[in-house]
Parts: C-alpha cells; sequence; structure tokens
C-alpha cells in the first residue's frame, strides 16, 4: 500500500577539518588541548560519508520527499562539485534558521542541541527520519521499515536494564576488571540511561545507531510541556552529560501513549571500531551483505581507520551504488 503521507529525512553534518570551524570551536572550547584528541576530533571530522549516506537515501528509499543537511555555514563538497539534478531533493539549512529566535545559544557544536531543534525546520513534514552521516542505507527500502500506513513510527529499540544495573558490568568492577565511568563521560548508552531515570522509569528503551523515526508533532508537544528539558538541551554549546537524547524523548513518548511499533531488531551492520583488523570488516559486510534482514550500515569513526580499511570501505560502498 502506498504511503498517504510525505516522508523527509534530516542529516546533521559538520566538516570540522574546515579552518574557520576550528577557530570557531577554539574560542569557546575552556580546553582547547580536546582540540587535538582523537575522541574529540572525531565528532566533528570526515571522510566524506555524508555523500554515501544521501547516496543510499536516494537509491535505497526514493519515496523520501525532502532530504535536509543541517549544517552551520558549510557545504558538502559533494554537492558543490555536482552538476546535475541527482541531488535536487536536498536542502541545505543553517543552524541559524532552526535556531531563530535562540540566537544567545549559537554557535553550537552540541549534536544533541541541534537535534532539539530540527522540528523548527522550514515545511519539515510531520514524519521524519533523522539520521547521522554515519548511517548508510545497503538494501532498498519501504515506507513501512520507518511509519505504518498511518503514519506511527517503527522504532527500533529493546528494553534494557541501565548500564549500571547490569550483572557482568557490576561482577567486572569488583574483580577490577572494568572501570567505573566517571561524571561527565557521554557514552550513548548512559546518556540514554539518563534520559529514562529522568521520566522515574526502572529500565530503558535500549536505540542504537540507525536511522529513528519521529512525528514532529510528538517532539513539539513534549518540549512545549517540557520547557526545562528543552533549555538544558539547547543551553550547552557542547556535548553535556544532562542533555537528553531526543531519540530516547521520542521512543518514550511514542511508546508510552501506545504510538510506537516497537521492533527489536536493529536491522544493522555495525562497524564500531577502527582498531578491528580487516578480515573481520570483510567477514561483517558479507555476512550482513547476503542477510536480507539487514538494511543499515553504521561506520563509526571512519577518519579513525587505516588507509587500507578506509580505501576498502569506500571501494565497497562505490560497487554498491553504481
Amino acid at each position: 500500500m502506498e504511503k498517504k503521507f510525505n516522508i523527509d529525512v534530516v542529516i546533521l553534518w559538520v566538516d570540522g577539518e574546515d579552518e574557520a570551524h576550528k577557530i570557531k570551536v577554539a574560542k569557546y572550547l575552556n580546553n582547547v588541548d580536546l582540540l587535538n584528541s582523537k575522541g574529540f576530533k572525531t565528532r566533528f571530522n570526515q571522510k566524506n560519508e555524508i555523500k554515501y549516506c544521501v547516496d543510499s537515501i536516494l537509491k535505497f528509499a526514493p519515496y523520501v520527499n525532502s532530504i535536509y543537511i543541517v549544517t552551520d555555514n558549510q557545504i558538502p563538497p559533494f554537492l558543490k562539485e555536482s552538476n546535475s539534478d541527482i541531488y535536487n531533493k536536498v536542502k541545505i539549512i543553517d543552524h541559524k534558521v532552526i535556531f531563530n529566535g535562540f540566537d544567545e545559544y549559537l554557535p553550537v557544536f552540541n549534536s544533541n542541541a541541534i537535534e532539539t531543534m530540527v522540528s523548527k525546520i522550514p515545511n519539515l513534514s510531520e514524519n521524519y527520519i533523522c539520521f547521522n552521516d554515519d548511517m548508510i542505507l545497503i538494501k532498498p527500502t519501504k515506507p513501512t521499515d520507518f511509519f505504518d500506513i498511518n503514519g506511527i513510527p517503527i522504532i527500533r529499540g529493546k528494553y534494557m536494564p541501565f548500564e549500571s544495573d547490569k550483572f557482568f558490568k557490576k561482577l567486572a568492577i569488583i574483580l577490577g576488571l572494568k572501570k567505573i565511568k566517571t561524571k561527565g563521560y557521554l557514552g550513548y548508552k548512559r546518556k540514554q540511561d539518563f534520559f529514562f531515570k529522568l521520566m522515574g522509569k526502572s529500565n530503558k528503551i535500549c536505540v542504537n545507531h540507525t536511522p529513528f523515526s519521529f512525528r514532529k508533532s510528538t517532539m513539539e508537544i513534549f518540549f512545549k510541556m517540557n520547557p526545562d528539558i528543552f533549555l538544558n538541551n539547547i543551553k550547552f554549546r557542547f556535548r553535556n552529560e544532562n542533555n537528553a537524547l531526543t531519540q530516547s524523548i521520542s521512543a518514550f513518548e511514542e511508546v508510552n501513549n501506545n504510538a510506537a511499533i516497537l521492533k527489536n531488531d536493529y536491522q544493522l551492520i555495525q562497524l564500531d571500531s577502527p582498531k578491528k583488523n580487516i578480515f573481520w570488516i570483510k567477514l561483517k559486510l558479507y555476512l550482513g551483505e547476503n542477510n536480507p534482514k539487514k538494511i543499515f550500515l553504521n561506520i563509526q569513526s571512519l577518519d579513525l581507520y587505516s588507509v587500507s580499511k578506509v580505501n576498502y570501505l569506500k571501494n565497497w560502498l562505490d560497487k554498491l551504488y553504481l
């Protein structure tokens, strides 16, 4: 059955190697030594993953209405270089547009803050999917992979205990095999814990690094009813451990209101470490490519991979989109 509503895509993007961006970051960063740390740089550096992300959407999700790339006075190189109309669905949205009326919080380098303002994109459809620029489609998809025929979001997530409550993690800490995460640690899973604890829950809906289905009205209503969470999300220029993930907010609200379909299969191939050897990478890609249920690929921190691994991955992706 054909969809009865528009579906847009939103992608946050930054070129961290741009000198103007580096100068802007340094101006607001208390510890400038962080600029040279791998953990900090990899949040902003890129290897043109955005092109593969966009190309994958155009090829494997042709039903998408518009693709909004949200950025800070930057344009991805592949858009500058393209002379064709292949990218006519792509629209650049500057931070100034979505932070209109909240200009005092600009410039911002915090993806949680930017995601909080996504619903303010002009003409954004009620139903939209948020991608990170390192999230890539690898097989044909249907609208119903993200929303049912009535626009109810498909949320890929699993009920799981908080990280601090997991038995084997507790045991590893007791045995001295694992360190206790200190205040300020901004891990993805711990940030999910933070929000569900804030809402008084004893466990969480754990989401992963996959494209995430949103309804604009859900986010607008939540932030209207919770202005303290809204303000706390946008006031930090850099990531803060007390930011609430928008994915967790959406999952909490939609599931609580019986307005979501919870899918416990992430359908994801995840390359989550540049330290893994090339044979592991090839095996993961081979198994995922031949598993019809795997439709997403997430390559984390591609800028930290060796040249040979980057070349292999790019060649693999180039063949996929020929």
